[in-house]
């Protein structure tokens, strides 16, 4: 059986891999510090369906502080670890940057440092479509520039991919980075337009759109993203590159990986389908852009598919119709 470290286990993306993982049979200790930044109920309850089955373990605490990492490699010897454990939202970096340098770049530093002492198999480290910053040229492909970071939350995932190209050239460890394109789906953040939209919408709030609609988004749903993060576990970086659009590094194994949807959906379109699943019309209230955001993402997808032969496929509308009805669901 797989030992798997899931850090973030609680969270969105970490529980949907966790369950996936858990269904094949892996063995999966699940690393969460169920930190408020939003509604801590939402991630017990996302960690109460993990606790039944009997191949997770969960470990209550904050990947930042000296030790809980060292301590859990050392007792549990993971093969695999899949970091997703971060401050996350853009515009909570502007007010609260501290968050963002304790968890994002010293709890990465207190991961790299507890897996030089104990080498797993493969370590997968999530990042995000963020770091491609003021980037205009798309879609936005693993081997372009990425230098001018609009927040200071891409600024310190950008960080940590530097982090763990040093530590694999140096150590030896296979390293994949995993770019996110606006993940969205069943047992979603609050804190995300998907929940914002809905939630207003259903109760007949206005909803705040920024940069007048004129907003475009890779939007990926969250079952095809934990899929092909569980395709990238066995593609290890090794000396060769597959391709030209490969991202791995000529001097150490280490890669970029984008994982989005591959086909940007206007803001305006994703809206639209949030009325059409809640039967809604949405009352706007057009805003400019918020700062550190970004007009428009958009995934290359070529070597996810190159390295797994999979890309994500979710239409939008039906992704949309599945994430309100878990929304009405769980929160009646």
């Amino acid at each position: 059986m797989m030992r798997v470290l899931i850090t973030g286990s609680a969270g969105f993306i970490g529980y949907h891999l966790a369950e996936l993982l858990l269904a094949e049979g892996a063995q999966v200790l699940g690393l969460d510090a169920h930190d408020p930044y939003y509604d801590p109920a939402l991630k017990a309850a996302r960690e109460a369906r993990l606790t039944a089955h009997p191949g997770f373990t969960p470990l209550r605490a904050r990947i930042e502080d000296p030790g809980v990492l060292a301590e859990a490699f050392a007792t549990h010897r993971p093969e695999i670890v899949v970091h997703l454990a971060a401050q996350a939202g853009v515009r909570h970096s502007i007010d609260n940057p501290r968050a963002y340098l304790a968890s994002n770049i010293t709890g990465t530093f207190e991961l790299l440092e507890a897996a030089r002492a104990h080498p797993p198999r493969h370590m997968l480290l999530a990042s995000t479509s963020s770091a491609y910053g003021a980037n205009t040229q798309m879609p936005y492909r693993e081997t372009d520039k990425a230098d001018a970071q609009m927040s200071f939350y891409a600024a310190s995932k950008k960080s940590t991919e530097a982090m763990a190209h040093s530590y694999a050239h140096l150590f030896g460890l296979p390293m994949t980075m995993f770019r996110f394109f606006t993940v969205y789906g069943p047992w979603g953040r609050p804190d995300m337009a998907p929940w914002l939209f809905t939630s207003a919408i259903l109760q007949g709030q206005p909803i705040k759109v920024f940069n007048h609609g004129d907003m475009r988004r890779d939007f990926t749903f969250v079952t095809d993203l934990v899929r092909a993060i569980r395709l990238l576990i066995d593609a290890v970086p090794g000396d060769a590159p597959v391709g030209p659009e490969d991202s791995l590094s000529p001097v150490a194994p280490h890669r970029v990986v984008n994982i989005g949807n591959g086909s940007p959906v206007e803001l305006l379109e994703f809206i639209a389908a949030i009325e059409a699943a809640t039967g809604r019309t949405a009352i706007r209230n057009l805003m400019p852009m918020q700062p550190g955001d970004v007009p428009a993402t958009w995934a290359d997808t070529t070597l996810l598919r190159r390295l797994t032969g999979y890309a994500p496929q979710t239409q939008v509308h039906d992704g949309v119709a599945a994430y309100v009805r878990w929304f009405r669901s769980y929160y009646g």
